[in-house]
């Protein structure tokens, strides 16, 4: 994949006692769904309704692999930013870096790697300008 630099977008979360287990530390699947809001939200930012585009254009967004490393936890009622920014790319996939701090301290970081897909036929097709 080709390295591609661009803007960090930063998105503020708050944990919700619904995000963690009973001694107040966040799940580890919960960090997925933060990463997704700001994926969600950084397309929000470019101009894209991912349902709208969905209709309108016939193209959607999955989620082919994902990295994570888990270095500390986060707990309720902390304050977290997600630091998401695209760091490869091809004509086809799209590769975040998605980072979680608490703070300064990174509590998790990882990779996702999306392709767009036709949403009639589920086929692969390529990336839509947004991405340039």
């Amino acid at each position: 994949m080709e390295e591609k630099q661009q803007l960090v977008f930063r998105l503020p979360i708050r944990v919700y006692y619904e995000d963690t287990d009973a001694g107040g530390v966040v799940y580890h699947s919960i960090y997925l769904n933060f990463m997704e809001r700001a994926r969600t939200e950084w397309m929000l930012n470019r101009g894209i309704n991912l349902n709208d585009y969905a209709a309108q254009e016939q193209k959607m967004f999955v989620v082919k692999s994902i990295q994570v490393d888990y270095k500390k936890p986060a707990h309720l009622c902390d304050d977290l930013i997600v630091e998401t920014s695209v760091a490869k790319l091809t004509a086809t996939r799209v590769c975040f870096q998605q980072l979680i701090y608490r703070n300064e301290e990174l509590l998790v970081s990882g990779l996702v790697e999306l392709v767009c897909l036709n949403t009639e036929t589920r086929r692969p097709i390529p990336l839509p300008s947004l991405f340039s």
